[in-house]
């Protein structure tokens, strides 16, 4: 297979971006870097964009093609939009082209390809043709010129189509273009178009900072556009570029707002050599103000100035020393400079020094230095002061210097940027502290264990010296001093575990075995009876006779529910309650609870897991939109509101203690928490309205409420199972129909009961498969948030944040990148909340922890090495109480060993997956179906997931014993290797700056996106074999098989949904404007988000609450 590179004929710009809603962007990551190595210019736009976004790019860039990917179902919906939105717009010349692993089934590329889609790209052809001979064949079918029909261009240019061809030709075709760019000259000759020049090293954060003048320009001026050039350096070994800035920018996709990204296709230039025609043009089109931003490559990059009216140098605090400023030739030119990212150390000796250094240079010294034009910003924060101020003189500079119509009246304060720290810098070194903590204690288990074992060697011989005949008294006095002086070096806890090992052991021998979780006694019997009638223990201890071998068991391993919890977090596993969770998530909310009472019906414990579709990931209503509508349902359910969330969870009483709920929701989770606390809530008002014969009442009151309103409804019967708990009150809350005495006691009550997780986890989805919606700092406070409410209404049962690898190792991490980001995420949330005030011992055990298994080596130990570690460095480092030292570790088996071809081989993986998490005693388990490499799964694949672990727990032998895995050599040797794997991890994020730090640099993701494609290459090599993939094919290749039912949701769903927030809005007119201004209020007062939320989100939909959070909180800002 040749899989060296096609060689493009044209200069060929391509846009790369994951489609709406979809946040599996590594894929397309590293498709992006092979198209760059072919030698394109890429625009990548990273994850969640929009039709419509994607094509008013590719048309401004004037790209020749545009590269998908979209795993989130709704595929043909959005390349049919995206296909007609181009037609529409004149440019059908773009291609398309799109790949979703195997998502997207044979009969949809074929029904694409049909429709006018280029080339959908499918699992088969990758093994086929190879990562390179895709990407060949996609450079390939793209080689061809634009800039070279431009007759018309000038006629129009308002129109960006033709202001993009334009750019083009001065780029292509410059000789061609000289008839036409004569006229452009004369017209950009009379324009007095200021221009704002932007350059700085490389890394200073210009593009966030470009983005955040952008956004104030559009408030400040609500009747002006802007253009931008942004310029990039071109790879001189192959000629691709990525043109890298769009993805940092939010604030661009507006109708105001023009964008071209240039790439210098020449060495060491910080400008293209086209760049004058290209601000010609945009002169020419009567822009307002245009900004041009160069690549950031050196330290004097002065060519800016010949350019631009008014320039804007950008740096940061960490240039070295002082005199470096003298070597800076853009201080002698700049007009203003930002020191951005002024939250790193050092920042305000620089502000000092760079005003020093502009004062010298500008010749200023009778000014008070004060008034010199140098700025801190930190662009990454919502809503900066610092960046305010900024703004502000730059507008100021240009009026003065240019005399244009640009008269701001941007109100700015005397504040100025201060980094609102999530974790205090003074504690940055937490990760390598607890390594040092925890390597600490090991090796005091080392010495402890010695001195144990040589007690033991003494004592040994001192019986032996008893029962001696021979005279040895001597002998034996200097014994029993050595013994008596060595006992002093014994910690005194540990002397009590070694005496009281015979009584632990006679524990587990006898029938049962006594003990407390959460204050409520157990009693569990010890022995399970075989066929054969043998007892079978269900915790084995070891026979050690050695005193050091015993203590060092004692404080390593140890008994399931004692600390360090190697082997588990309670004694004995609760009888007739297995770890199994029940999946569910399609369609309407209707159908996913009819799964879901299909799944646990019979079943004593009720563990629901939700997956959500991909509009409810990201924050939105369901629309009509072609790119929305075709995600209603699909990939999970979709929940907009408090009535779905009713109906969705109707029929299964949410304050039983057999229940839980897990919800798999990131970014708009803490919107989604609110609408699930408030339908327990009114559960059990509904039960309160029963007992006390109200239900006639309460009926004529929500009938006087509805007036002529339709009220929402369950739409289809009821499933077996669902006694409709849950729907009485669809449409209203309880406060409504009762009294607020009443229902306030309810409402603790029913807070203090509720069992189950949200996953908010933001932190991971930054790092991996990124549904983030809210800027990072502002979802961490609404995080902190949460858990301050857990707090202080006492809800111990329900974890705040469900702390998850499975996305970690979903986006392409081994298992030990897996284990050890997402126990630094969790001690990253630790430090966040004690900085906030909050006790470890209050907020400790509302954290769980998330796992993928695999079938890797290091996943037999994942649990055992989460919890011990976890163990000693809250005990030991925070000084947590036992409860907060136990680490919740929940599993499901692993998505990315499940492959599209062979598909029945999945539920084999799936079995051992299942078996390890079994054996490593993990709290739940949720076992993924075999057909979900394709399609969402169906009532029967599902019920042959749920048969696997069913099957293990019940019907396999030694699963009745419940720490199978203590005594093995191997499993010893892995957990003591994974553990210090995962400390060395710690020590490498330490010196990026702790987790957040890291992510700055993307140290997480491009370890992610490394470990991916490495698994990724020894899989298409065939060096890592996988049955059925890339070996023991079957005579017919082993082609990626069909499944006999494939799930969507369908179009009556769909609009089902529009209607459900279309009456929602309707009828609740009169409230959403005043319960959306207190929520936003709340944000501004920074008080307590989610205790707003707890109001809000009876009324409001969640787009139209996320759409109020964005104005206070801002938007997520993506990177590469």
């Amino acid at each position: 297979m040749d899989q060296s590179p096609y060689k493009p004929q044209n200069k060929i710009r391509i846009v790369t971006a994951a489609s709406l809603f979809d946040g599996h962007d590594a894929a397309i990551n590293i498709m992006r870097r092979i198209i760059q190595a072919t030698g394109c210019e890429v625009i990548h736009l990273g994850h969640d964009r929009s039709v419509e976004e994607v094509v008013n790019c590719a048309i401004e860039e004037d790209a020749n093609a545009i590269a998908m990917t979209s795993y989130q179902g709704g595929h043909t919906e959005y390349l049919k939009y995206m296909f007609d939105l181009i037609k529409e717009k004149g440019a059908s010349h773009i291609k398309i082209f799109a790949g979703g692993g195997g998502t997207i089934l044979p009969e949809e590329i074929e029904d694409l390809h049909d429709y006018g889609i280029t080339r959908i790209y499918h699992p088969d052809d990758g093994r086929s043709m190879g990562l390179q001979g895709m990407i060949n064949d996609l450079v390939e079918k793209s080689d061809f010129p634009t800039g070279n029909k431009i007759d018309d261009c000038l006629k129009d240019l308002s129109n960006k189509k033709n202001i993009a061809k334009l750019i083009s030709a001065a780029e292509n075709f410059p000789h061609n273009a000289e008839k036409q760019f004569l006229k452009i000259k004369q017209l950009a000759s009379k324009s007095k178009t200021p221009i704002l020049g932007i350059t700085g090293t490389g890394g200073a954060g210009k593009s966030s900072l470009v983005d955040e003048l952008v956004r104030r320009f559009l408030i400040d001026f609500d009747q002006k556009n802007i253009a931008i050039i942004s310029v990039d350096p071109s790879k001189r070994k192959t000629g691709g570029a990525l043109l890298g800035d769009r993805i940092r920018m939010n604030s661009i996709n507006n109708n105001r707002v023009y964008m071209r990204s240039l790439a210098t296709r020449q060495a060491n230039l910080a400008v293209s050599v086209h760049v004058n025609d290209a601000l010609d043009v945009l002169k020419a089109a009567k822009y307002d103000l245009i900004i041009l931003e160069t690549s950031g490559i050196g330290q004097s990059d002065t060519e800016i100035t010949d350019h631009a009216d008014v320039s804007l140098y950008v740096m940061t605090p960490e240039y070295g020393a002082a005199t470096q400023l003298e070597k800076i030739d853009m201080l002698d030119f700049a007009d203003i400079v930002s020191i951005n990212k002024f939250d790193k150390r050092g920042s305000f000796d620089a502000l000092r020094d760079v005003k020093k250094q502009f004062q010298r240079n500008h010749k200023r010294f009778s000014e008070n230095l004060e008034n010199m034009p140098v700025y801190g910003t930190i662009a990454s924060q919502f809503n900066d002061p610092g960046t305010n101020s900024l703004y502000k003189a730059i507008i100021d500079k240009i009026s003065e210097k240019t005399k244009s119509s640009l008269s701001s009246a941007f109100e700015i304060t005397k504040e100025m940027s201060e980094k609102i720290f999530i974790i205090p810098p003074n504690k940055i070194r937490y990760l390598s502290e607890i390594s040092e903590n925890n390597r600490s204690y090991d090796a005091w288990v080392n010495q402890q264990k010695d001195i144990a074992q040589e007690l033991y060697a003494l004592n040994k011989s001192l019986n032996i010296f008893k029962n001696s005949k021979a005279d040895n008294s001597e002998l034996k006095k200097e014994l029993e001093s050595i013994f008596k002086k060595k006992l002093i070096d014994l910690d005194p806890k540990n002397k009590e575990m070694l005496d009281s090992w015979n009584d632990l052991k006679s524990l587990y021998k006898k029938t049962d075995y006594k003990f407390k979780v959460r204050g409520k006694e157990l009693s569990i019997k010890t022995h399970v009876k075989s066929l054969s009638s043998l007892k079978i223990p269900k915790v084995s201890l070891p026979n050690y006779e050695a005193w050091g071998d015993i203590l060092k068991w004692q404080l390593k391993e140890n008994v399931p529910g004692k600390f360090p919890f190697t082997s588990g977090l309670f004694p004995f596993k609760r009888e007739g309650e297995d770890p199994t969770r029940m999946f569910a998530g399609e369609g309407s909310p209707e159908r996913t609870n009819k799964r879901f009472h299909y799944l646990s019906l019979d079943m004593s414990a009720k563990r629901l897991s939700t997956a959500f579709d991909s509009v409810t990931l990201y924050g939105n209503d369901p629309d009509y939109r072609p790119d929305i509508f075709g995600k209603i349902g699909n990939a999970g359910v979709s929940i907009c509101c408090l009535d779905d969330a009713k109906k969705l969870y109707s029929g299964f009483d949410l304050s039983n203690s057999a229940t839980s709920v897990s919800m798999t929701i990131n970014g708009p989770a803490p919107i989604i928490l609110g609408y699930f606390m408030n339908a327990a809530i009114d559960q059990n008002c509904e039960k309160y309205i029963v007992e006390n014969g109200l239900t006639q009442k309460v009926k004529s009151k929500i009938d006087q409420i509805y007036n002529g309103k339709k009220r929402p409804s369950y739409k289809g019967e009821l499933p077996k199972g669902n006694d409709g708990l849950g729907l009485m009150l669809l449409g209203v809350t309880g406060d409504q129909v009762l009294p607020s005495s009443v229902y306030q006691k309810i409402k603790k009550e029913t807070l203090q009961k509720v069992r189950g997780t949200v996953q908010a986890d933001i932190l991971k989805e930054d790092q991996a498969q990124n549904t983030c919606i809210f800027s990072t700092e502002f979802a961490l406070k609404m995080m902190g948030d949460v858990q301050e409410f857990f707090i202080d209404n006492s809800i111990r049962n329900f974890y705040s944040v469900s702390i998850s690898g499975y996305h970690i190792a979903e986006a392409g991490a081994n298992p030990i990148s897996q284990l050890a980001f997402t126990l630094a995420n969790g001690f990253t949330y630790v430090e966040y909340y004690l900085s906030r005030g909050m006790d470890i011992n209050d907020f400790g055990p509302n954290l769980s922890f998330f796992f993928s298994n695999g079938l890797d080596p290091e996943y037999s130990v994942i649990g055992r090495v989460a919890r011990r570690l976890w163990a000693k460095a809250m005990k030991n480092k925070y000084k947590a109480n036992e409860r907060a030292q136990m680490l919740k570790y929940h599993i499901q088996t692993s998505g990315r060993s499940l492959h599209a071809q062979e598909i029945d081989f999945n539920d084999i993986r799936t079995s051992l997956q299942a078996l390890y998490a079994i054996y490593d005693n993990c709290n739940s388990l949720h076992t993924n179906a075999y057909d979900e490499a394709i399609t969402t799964p169906t009532e029967e694949s599902v019920r042959r997931a749920m048969a696997i672990q069913l099957i293990i727990n019940k019907e396999l032998g030694l699963s009745k014993n419940e720490n199978p895995l203590q005594g093995s050599f191997i499993i010893e040797e892995l957990t003591d290797l994974v553990e210090e794997a995962v400390l060395l991890e710690f020590d490498r994020i330490t010196e990026r700056g702790g987790v957040l730090g890291a992510m700055e640099t993307m140290y997480q993701r491009s370890k992610i996106q490394e470990e991916s494609l490495y698994y990724e290459t020894l899989k298409h090599s065939g060096e890592f074999p996988i049955i059925g993939v890339n070996t023991f094919l079957n005579k017919k290749g082993s082609p990626t098989i069909m499944p006999g039912e494939v799930i969507r949701s369908t179009d009556q769903e769909k609009e089902d949904q529009i209607n459900t927030i279309k009456n929602l809005h309707r009828n609740n007119s009169n409230d959403i404007i005043k319960h959306l201004d207190d929520l936003k209020n709340s944000a501004l007062q920074n008080k307590n988000i989610f205790s707003s939320l707890m109001e809000v989100t009876k009324y409001c939909s969640l787009g139209q609450i996320t759409d109020s959070l964005f104005s206070v909180g801002g938007q997520y800002r993506r990177n590469m």
